[in-house]
């Protein structure tokens, strides 16, 4: 069976069919960019949020401080489980804590924190 002409493949529709590079825009994009050491430091942010378990303690702590018994209470697991995740989050500067006696309370780092959780609900809620 011989392949038609106009069948072209569907994935050839989103390349550009010519090769043509804009040099000044690239030279400007490039310029923008940053060096890779930032974008490392962003795709680790970006890690940090790709657990559905730390997402869950991140919208927790953006109504409230909470001790690690009550996001245990929340997130459903152990303690020890929500202390892995509360340190992978704090390393990552999502979280800080304070103890208060045997206490120790987390809460959001900063309101980079919460506005960042809140742009991404909304970006995901968009087109439901």
């Amino acid at each position: 069976m011989s392949k038609r002409s106009d069948n072209k493949d569907p994935a050839e529709n989103d390349i550009c069919q010519m090769i043509c590079i804009n040099e000044d825009k690239v030279r400007r994009v490039c310029k923008k960019l940053g060096d890779v050491d930032e974008h490392a430091r962003l795709a680790e942010l970006f890690k940090a949020l790709g657990n559905p378990t730390r997402v869950k303690i991140l919208r927790a702590l953006s109504i409230d401080e909470l001790c690690v018994c009550d996001i245990a209470a929340i997130v459903g697991l152990s303690q020890s489980a929500v202390s892995h995740q509360l340190r992978f989050l704090r390393m990552s500067r999502f979280v800080k804590f304070r103890r208060d006696g045997k206490m120790a309370y987390y809460s959001l780092d900063d309101e980079h924190v919460r506005s960042l959780i809140e742009q991404g609900l909304e970006h995901s809620r968009e087109g439901d």
